[in-house]
């Protein structure tokens, strides 16, 4: 049973082939929607259980995320003064 609705907006040629497509099948719209959508997630290997993958990936990410120590609680206010001081000073004549 379905209980969500999920609704976007797509170019007059796709809906007409969409509907077309349902005709041809003695479908609805959104069964063939339905079908294509689970099809593309089988394909695109999200409704597997790959975790193996996520887990790589939050390594490496987790490699980039770090914490910033510093003395000065009011760096990310100055920040802007801070940088356009050092390019100032690097493009300095």
């Amino acid at each position: 049973m379905r209980t969500q609705v999920y609704s976007w907006r797509v170019s007059s040629e796709l809906k007409s082939d969409l509907e077309r497509e349902a005709r041809a099948r003695k479908a609805s719209v959104s069964s063939i929607l339905d079908h294509a959508a689970r099809e593309w997630l089988k394909k695109s290997g999200a409704d597997a259980a790959d975790g193996g993958e996520q887990e790589r990936l939050h390594a490496a990410a987790a490699s980039c995320v770090g914490v910033l120590a510093g003395r000065n609680p009011r760096r990310a206010e100055q920040a802007r003064d801070a940088v356009r001081a050092r390019l100032a000073k690097r493009h300095a004549r």
